[in-house]
């Protein structure tokens, strides 16, 4: 009879035990997700009107979270997926290398709607590209535009060595021939330093154009130009 109750106890405790962990857990998650979703709201309202100088440090601080292992992954959930659907309002834009190894919105621990994103082989400022760019900036208000690139760029190493190639890809080289050049006599490594010539050449590209170089003298906009560690996923400023 003993034996019979504490057995009939231990089985109520337990079923008491296990609906107390089940509910815990319920209340636990709920409040991890409404973290989630207050830290999201903060994040969108601290991006709503951001000046060129915080647009550029908003970016920088989120490749350190990457660099860190400490990232947020914020605006990527559902809920962001379907406000965004209706209209964008990116708060920076890139100009970076087609590189499968760079994927902006990781590197910068971005999500939808964040980053207007433009990609081409050696990150070169083409007039399809300063076109969408100044549409990112005088349309959509992206307060900085950032020219990417990065360590070991195939197309760098290309335009250095003279390289053959068919159909468009010599368009590709010739346009990175300036930064090339600039950087002949330069100590160091060769593709890091023309990679970083041509990164500050495409920014002046940019700077070149009407549309752009309005709205940096009215103090609505930053062009600056970045370099990308493939090894630490560190970027870096140029200018």
């Amino acid at each position: 009879m003993k034996k019979n109750i504490s057995r009939r106890s231990l089985v109520k405790f337990g079923a008491g035990a296990l609906g107390t962990g089940i509910l815990t857990a319920g209340i636990s998650s709920n409040l991890v997700v409404s973290e989630q979703a207050v830290a999201q709201a903060v994040v969108q309202e601290e991006k709503k009107d951001l000046t060129p100088e915080q647009a550029l440090q908003s970016l920088i601080e989120g490749n350190q979270r990457f660099v860190t292992r400490k990232r947020r992954s914020p605006n990527q959930t559902p809920t962001r997926l379907v406000e965004v659907a209706k209209s964008q309002k990116p708060f920076a834009s890139i100009l970076g290398c087609a590189d499968s190894r760079v994927p902006a919105e990781i590197v910068f621990d971005q999500g939808f709607g964040d980053l207007f994103v433009c990609r081409v082989a050696g990150n070169i400022a083409t007039s399809e590209e300063i076109g969408s760019l100044e549409f990112g900036s005088l349309i959509l208000n992206s307060k900085v535009i950032m020219v990417l690139g990065h360590k070991r760029c195939g197309a760098v190493d290309a335009t250095i060595k003279g390289a053959q190639v068919p159909g468009h890809i010599s368009s590709l080289l010739d346009a990175i021939q300036l930064g090339v050049e600039k950087s002949k006599n330069l100590p160091g490594d060769k593709v890091e330093n023309a990679c970083k010539a041509n990164i500050l050449v495409q920014v002046q590209k940019l700077k070149s154009s009407l549309v752009l170089s309005q709205l940096i003298e009215q103090g609505k906009l930053k062009v600056v130009g970045a370099y990308y560690d493939l090894d630490d996923g560190k970027v870096t400023l140029l200018s």
